[in-house]
């Protein structure tokens, strides 16, 4: 059975929305899933999974939330290499540059993104929904 880490990161709920959805799509699909937030993961546990979503929502100037995600996912950089993962998040501003840019720091690090990266605009809709489930399935 696939093992399959969601790490996320909220301010104000459509990001956590997102997770709950890209978990319930990893348990669909049959596979050991875990919901942690940025304060609860560590680079430590990277090994423990066979694939991991990453979420985060666009902050500033279309950035990665730096006091706690940030450090996190930097953290898990050197453990990326052949990892199957998935990145989501939600946006209130912008057009996806942060998501775009961290999709190349990804591959840059030789991750293994097994789907499109999905964003949306405030809380996820029903099709938002439904794309995170697919995410969470593509993980498995």
């Amino acid at each position: 059975m696939s093992k399959v880490a969601v790490v996320y990161w909220s301010g104000t709920g459509n990001t956590e929305a997102m997770a709950q959805k890209v978990l319930e799509g990893a348990k669909e699909a049959g596979a050991e899933a875990s919901l942690f937030t940025a304060a609860e993961f560590g680079a430590d546990m990277m090994d423990e999974y066979d694939s991991v979503a990453f979420g985060c929502p666009s902050m500033g100037s279309e950035e990665l939330e730096d006091s706690e995600f940030e450090p996190l996912f930097q953290s898990c950089e050197s453990k990326l290499q052949g990892k199957k993962i998935a990145l989501f998040g939600s946006y209130g501003w912008g057009d996806g540059e942060w998501m775009r840019n961290w999709e190349e720091t990804c591959k840059g690090d030789g991750a293994a993104l097994v789907h499109d990266s999905v964003i949306c605009n405030n809380a996820p809709d029903g099709d938002g929904e439904a794309e995170c489930r697919d995410l969470g399935k593509a993980l498995v």
